[in-house]
């Protein structure tokens, strides 16, 4: 089996999230919220921001770490076993464009249910609640801010101090496409 890392974000821009509906092939079909893996000398926020620019072309700032999910599907002649460390976003407009080198056909904000109901993967559903939890907590303590660059430097699944109220959410043998 072989390990991989990658990370994402929820992405918020005034209450609203964020999907992706992503078509492989007419094999794949399913909304997802913006990942990819981490490509080497990058911190996990770095990639976090890279990928969900490449995947929406939007240009979010992380506001917290939310956690990890994890899951196993397979290629050939091997299992892979994915990691995914999340984090809150916060955009500056309802602008995206899916990338569609990944198969990205679709985008668009939705309210926290209607998101929640589009994701194919319960897994990013468990980080949508979380996420959404964290956002409303935020915003009801007057605490809905980007970090600070210095903030961002410390920020990490190695570094618990700012991550208080994660989730750790697994999903040992999902059928999830990369």
């Amino acid at each position: 089996m072989t390990e991989a890392t990658s990370c994402g974000g929820v992405v918020i821009f005034r209450g609203k999230i964020l999907v992706l509906y992503k078509s492989y092939r007419n094999r794949y079909e399913g909304w997802v919220l913006p990942k990819g893996t981490v490509e080497a000398g990058e911190t996990f926020p770095e990639t976090a921001l890279r990928e969900v620019h490449e995947e929406t072309g939007t240009q979010p700032k992380i506001v917290k770490y939310v956690g990890q999910s994890q899951y196993t599907f397979n290629v050939t002649r091997d299992s892979i076993r994915k990691t995914v460390h999340w984090y809150l976003m916060e955009a500056d407009s309802y602008y995206s464009k899916p990338q569609r080198e990944e198969y990205l056909v679709d985008s668009g904000y939705y309210k926290y249910h209607e998101a929640y109901h589009l994701l194919k993967f319960s897994n990013e559903k468990m980080i949508l609640e979380t996420a959404y939890r964290m956002y409303q907590e935020l915003k009801r303590t007057d605490q809905w801010r980007p970090l600070t660059e210095e903030e961002l430097r410390v920020l990490g699944p190695e570094n618990p101090g700012l991550m208080s109220g994660h989730a750790d959410v697994g999903e040992p043998h999902g059928d999830h496409l990369v």
